[in-house]
């Protein structure tokens, strides 16, 4: 199992252009599933049936994994599966025909107007660390793009004089974002003042520079956000994905059409995009009567 569990790996990155995040949690899922079959003494990717897959499950569930855990899990087996039978190391995928567990849709939490500009001003823009700060806030504020995209930016993706980024996202699919004045400005003043001090002998060609020069992590950014957010008195977590539902939910609030959003956002599916239509009932009510031709006062001849 180990030996095939590489080699599916190994076609995650090269064919499926997953991303670190993608592989690392596949392989902690299909883990769990080996030691499972191990403790359940099937021996063989290929004995695998239904049967073991609800024995599976019911275990999962009562580890009290939450329901979207165990669709992952799943999801994980499922697509292990698929390249088993491509491979032809099994004749059949026995998750074929099987459900994953129902999910409640949660709609996304996004943040106040007010909220992401106490946070995007939290950085102390005298220093370079600050200025750094400063142009990855409004630049995910901006663009709605995604910590993975912002970390992954190098120098030559940034374009200043059409205010557009050129991002890289899931499944490798480029894309083009647009930036705004507050980011340009922000991303500016980092890439003349800022970033120029942060360069070392073992710089890349990253935009976005730890204090050793090299490329700023994901991790790095999310613990950025939730302290800058704690700073400003937020009592609530904040992380970098909540500044891209923000994003997304704006757009839509000020009018913008729900295929732009998604373009801008990177999804390959409009229902993806259809989450954030949950639009503010004042916006939704201004909307109404400025379009409905009876939604206002009638005139008197109209009594």
């Amino acid at each position: 199992m180990p030996e095939t569990l590489d080699r599916f790996v190994d076609y995650l990155k090269a064919e499926r252009n997953a991303s670190p995040y993608t592989v690392r949690n596949y392989t902690a899922d299909l883990l769990g599933f080996f030691r499972f079959l191990t403790e359940h003494n099937i021996g063989s990717l290929a004995e695998v049936d239904k049967g073991t897959l609800r024995d599976y499950l019911r275990v999962l569930t009562e580890q009290r994994f939450a329901r979207s855990s165990i669709a992952r899990k799943l999801s994980a087996v499922r697509s292990f599966y698929r390249y088993l039978q491509r491979e032809e190391i099994v004749a059949a995928n026995p998750l074929a025909t099987l459900s994953s567990p129902k999910l409640d849709r949660r709609l996304p939490a996004f943040l106040a107007r007010d909220e992401v500009a106490r946070i995007v001003e939290a950085p102390d823009t005298t220093t370079p660390n600050g200025l750094r700060d400063r142009a990855f806030l409004e630049l995910l504020y901006a663009s709605g793009m995604r910590v993975s995209e912002l970390v992954g930016l190098d120098v030559d993706s940034v374009n200043l004089d059409t205010r557009e980024v050129r991002v890289w996202g899931k499944g490798a699919r480029e894309r083009v974002v647009l930036i705004g004045e507050p980011a340009h400005r922000a991303l500016t003043a980092y890439l003349e003042q800022g970033r120029p001090q942060l360069l070392t002998r073992r710089s890349t060609t990253a935009v976005f520079l730890n204090h050793h020069g090299g490329r700023l992590t994901a991790r790095s950014v999310q613990s950025f956000v939730s302290s800058y957010a704690a700073a400003t008195g937020m009592t609530r977590k904040v992380h970098p994905h909540i500044v891209r539902h923000t994003f997304a939910t704006h757009m839509l609030d000020g009018g913008a059409d729900l295929r732009v959003v998604q373009e801008l956002l990177g999804h390959a599916s409009l229902s993806s995009t259809q989450i954030y239509t949950h639009v503010s009932m004042a916006q939704a009510k201004k909307v109404y009567l400025a379009a409905h031709p009876l939604a206002g006062e009638r005139s008197n001849g109209d009594q």
